[in-house]
Order: C-alpha cells, then sequence, then structure tokens
C-alpha cells in the first residue's frame, strides 16, 4: 500500500531496489552467477539514477513532440490553436469517462492483465456499446483460411450491389474479443460508412500463437477480393479497419498485401493500434495506473501471444520496425490523449507513412480512455470516432467509384 503512494520517481527507484537485492542474491550461487551478479549490480546502481534524471523531462518531451507534429485534436476545427473550445466539453467528457471507469472497476475489469481478466473485459464492453441499429442484412459465413474455417460477419446496409467493403478486425490484445463484442459499433458504422462490413473472427492466443492471428486476417481480405462479386462488393474498393490489436492486424494486412502482389487496398484506419511491441519507449515506462492498459499486462499478453522463437522487431509483429512504408494505402489513425506510450508509437507510424510519401492522419480525442469505440453508449468520444471514420472511408469510397 505504501509503495502506491509513492510519487512516480520514487516508486521506480524502489522497484529498482528491490530489483538489485533480489538478483544480487541469487547470483552468488555459482562463480558463473557472480558474473552475472556484477552486471546487474551495475546495472541496478545506474538505473535509479537513469530514471531520476529522465522522468522530469518526460512530460515536457511529450507536450514538445505534440507542438512539433501540430495535432489537431478531433473536438477542433483545422487552424485552431491546442485549446478545445470551451472547458464544458472537457467537463462533459471528464464525467462520461469517470462514469465509464465507475462501470469497469464495479465488473472488476478496470486493468485487464490475465487472459482471463482481458476475455472477461471484453464480455463487458458490450454492455457500453449502446443499444444496437438496425441494419439491412446481417449475415454470418465461414470461409476458408490456411488451417480450417475462420467465421466472418457481414454487415450490408442497403441491398444496392457493387459496394465498397470494410475488412474489420477486431481489438482483444490478440487473446481476446469476437464477432459479438464490435456488433454494435460495426452496424453504426456499415449504416453511416454505406459500405459492406466484413468484421473477421481470427485465431486467438494462447490456443493458437502468432502468426495464427495475421495468417487469418490476410486469408479473410484475400477472399474478400477474390469473392467479391458473389458477396455484393466492389473489389476494387477494399479497406482495412481494427482497433487495438486489431489495429495491429490491419496495419500488418498492407504490409502482407504489399509484400505478397496483393489484394490492392485502398484504405487503412487504425484505432489506437498496437504497433511496438518493445514497450521500451521512455512513455511506457513513466505511465502508471494507466485504465485498462499497463506495460506489464501489455508484456504478459505479448507474452502468450508470441511463440518463444517470435522477434518483438518483425515488421509483422510491430509495424513501426518496417524497413519501408512505402506503396502502402492512406491512413487514418485514430488515438487519444491520455494514452502518452500508444499515442507517441500512432505519431511516429503517421511520420513514417509521410516520409514514404503515404497520406496520414492522426486524429487526436481529447479525454478518451482504450477502448472508447466500443464505448459510444457511454462516451461522445466513441460516437464521434464512429462518425469520422465513416465520413472519412465514405469521402475515399466515393472519390474512387466508378
Amino acid at each position: 500500500m505504501q509503495d502506491m503512494q509513492l510519487m512516480p520517481g520514487k516508486k521506480y527507484l524502489l522497484r529498482a531496489t528491490l530489483f538489485h537485492a533480489r538478483y544480487s542474491k541469487i547470483a552468488v550461487r555459482s562463480n558463473y552467477a557472480c558474473r552475472i551478479a556484477k552486471t546487474y549490480n551495475n546495472f541496478a546502481i545506474l538505473l535509479p539514477l537513469l530514471i531520476l534524471v529522465l522522468l522530469p523531462g518526460l512530460s515536457a518531451d511529450g507536450r514538445a513532440s505534440a507542438a512539433r507534429r501540430g495535432r489537431i485534436p478531433s473536438s477542433q476545427e483545422p487552424g485552431q490553436s491546442g485549446v478545445l473550445k470551451n472547458s464544458e466539453s472537457q467537463a462533459i467528457a471528464d464525467a462520461q469517462v469517470t462514469t465509464v471507469l465507475g462501470k469497469m472497476a464495479a465488473a472488476g475489469i478496470a486493468q485487464p492483465a490475465t487472459v482471463a481478466d482481458v476475455r472477461r473485459a471484453y464480455r463487458f464492453y458490450p454492455q457500453l456499446s449502446g443499444t444496437p441499429e438496425h441494419v439491412f442484412r446481417i449475415e454470418d459465413r465461414q470461409i476458408p483460411g490456411l488451417s480450417g474455417n475462420i467465421p466472418i460477419r457481414l454487415y450490408t446496409p442497403s441491398s444496392r450491389s457493387g459496394m465498397p467493403v470494410l475488412v474489420f478486425f477486431h481489438g482483444g490484445g490478440f487473446v481476446a474479443g469476437s464477432l459479438d463484442t464490435h456488433d454494435a459499433p460495426l452496424r453504426s458504422l456499415a449504416n453511416r460508412c454505406e459500405c459492406i462490413i466484413i468484421s473477421v473472427a481470427y485465431r486467438l492466443a494462447p490456443e493458437n500463437k502468432y502468426p495464427a492471428a495475421p495468417d487469418d486476417a490476410y486469408a479473410a481480405t484475400k477472399w474478400v477480393a477474390e469473392h467479391g462479386p458473389d458477396i455484393g462488393v466492389d473489389p476494387h474498393r477494399i479497406a482495412v479497419a481494427g482497433d487495438g490489436a486489431g489495429g495491429n492486424l490491419a496495419a500488418v494486412v498492407t504490409l502482407m498485401a504489399r509484400e505478397r502482389g496483393g489484394p490492392p487496398l485502398l484504405f487503412q484506419v487504425l484505432i489506437y493500434p498496437t504497433l511496438e511491441a518493445t514497450t521500451m519507449r521512455p512513455s511506457w515506462w513513466a505511465e502508471s495506473d494507466v485504465p485498462t492498459v499497463s506495460r506489464e499486462s501489455k508484456n504478459d499478453i505479448l507474452s502468450v501471444y508470441l511463440p518463444v522463437t517470435g522477434r518483438l522487431r518483425d515488421p509483422f509483429v510491430s509495424p513501426l520496425f518496417a524497413e519501408s512504408l512505402r506503396t502502402l494505402p492512406p491512413a487514418l489513425i485514430v488515438t487519444y490523449e491520455d494514452d502518452a506510450p500508444m499515442r507517441v508509437e500512432a505519431e511516429e507510424y503517421a511520420d513514417r507513412l509521410k516520409e514514404d510519401n503515404v497520406m496520414a492522419k492522426v486524429s487526436l480525442y481529447p479525454k478518451m480512455i482504450h477502448g472508447f469505440f466500443l464505448m459510444a453508449g457511454y462516451l461522445d468520444g466513441g460516437k464521434k470516432c464512429i462518425n469520422e471514420i465513416a465520413s472519412t472511408l465514405r469521402d475515399t469510397f466515393e472519390r474512387t467509384s466508378k
């Protein structure tokens, strides 16, 4: 309990000291271990000093980075300063998030750390999504994959044929999520973007480790392109999207499609995506008590997603480490201000895309929390996010219509 009351710098200093003591005792067991102990001793002496030096500047660095990139929060009009239109909108967002966090805490899912925790959280999230909208037609199917059938759900907003299509990959840390957890927001999105949405239930870890998820995601996208006329979609107007881990898969699918010669993809929407798996950036160390996401929980989940031979810097695990992002489809990357580590990743990925001559926009939602795309029943930010994605896709599809 005392540790929770320490200032961030002192808390990490205490953790580093305990780390040093623990491994120093173990290391004296053998001559080889003694050599390890020396390495740990040197590291443990330097680590607290390094943390104390770096921590005060992290917040300022984040603000400076934001200023350099000229971020425009989604609640602002282009050309305005970094101040929200009024303090009332901030107060409303704070109150709404507080309500949601209270419901999550009451359900015991505020900071899921284990696979069971994450799965329980994603079974709860539909209660925050609002009343599901009516859609013209919804159909569940099974399509062939590399290792058996892949369940998909088609959302068709009208009787028109030849509509554009969005292939969507749900979030859930690669271990949770389903066709049902994202049903409500995808109904709303289909009705607003006037396209068919195909939700993909890829294989989950730890039962199916990497590369099962990206293999299924790519196979489903390729199937849509090859069977477009059969399901009433235009195979020349395909976009991909996903939230969290699904955002990672959407980004990975664009890389796979480029390397494997197709299918051609028109656009990508990455909603607070996981783009870098190492969690070694200073922002991950600086964050503490982050609702729904922490460095420790992310590492725990990744440890069951990746096999022993998995590489954290594999571009199909961490798209930020791709050597080049040239010729990828334009991107809308949705993130939120209070999620510093993943926000930094999103902004860096957008910068990389722009450097490689790919159009990219980062849309920042202040005062939101991880998962807000699924919480439109309680968060205005969730509603705005769905509307923004729908508007962006609709404009993109219209520009490329026959």
